[in-house]
């Protein structure tokens, strides 16, 4: 191989790599991103700090709606206990979900919350959510899924209704991605 080819080849072998770190730097960045601005309805996790700023605001109302969905893989059934409730500002509520396993048997599942609309999310943190972790249910077994939950204060006036809606996912059969997104959920939501 002539001194020009590999002068070639290793440039090539530069901009693969570079390409590769890029791509890989990518998914944490864009999480950073959607943390801050509550794209694709990431929420937070409320911490002592954030709880301790919370000033009850009595006169604005929000409508919270709750809604559940699982995944065509998941031979569950899941559901709000609630589809709705009014919630104050800057005070901690919780809500009920029930999963069920209609298989014959064990199934282990994984929850991904979101919150609409987009700008709403970055107001609503989370102190418990049965989306922190995996959730195994035997056959036939239901289960109870609380999430304990804060509206913040500073949530814009114009923001009357969000909606906090979770998909469920069979943890065996869930991409890269959603497993990603499931194993991150305590830190990001």
């Amino acid at each position: 191989m002539d001194a020009k080819t590999q002068k070639t080849l290793k440039k090539c072998l530069i901009v693969v790599l570079f390409m590769g770190g890029f791509g890989y730097a990518l998914v944490p960045l864009y999480d950073v991103f959607c943390d801050i601005t509550g794209l694709n309805g990431k929420t937070g996790v409320a911490t002592e700090q954030t709880l301790s700023r919370q000033i009850i605001d009595e006169n604005h109302r929000v409508t919270v709606q709750f809604d559940g969905t699982v995944n065509s893989a998941l031979p569950w059934s899941f559901k709000p206990v609630k589809f709705s409730m009014e919630v104050i500002p800057g005070k901690m509520y919780t809500a009920e979900y029930v999963a069920e396993n209609l298989a014959t048997f064990d199934v282990t599942g994984q929850a991904v919350p979101s919150v609409a609309p987009n700008e709403a999310s970055i107001y609503f943190d989370k102190t418990e959510c049965f989306c922190f972790t995996q959730q195994l249910l035997k056959p036939g077994e239901s289960k109870n899924m609380p999430v304990t939950f804060i509206v913040r204060s500073d949530i814009p006036k114009d923001i009357d209704v969000l909606t906090l809606s979770y998909t469920f996912f069979n943890r065996n059969s869930m991409t890269a991605k959603q497993k990603a997104e499931g194993s991150d959920a305590h830190e990001k939501i």
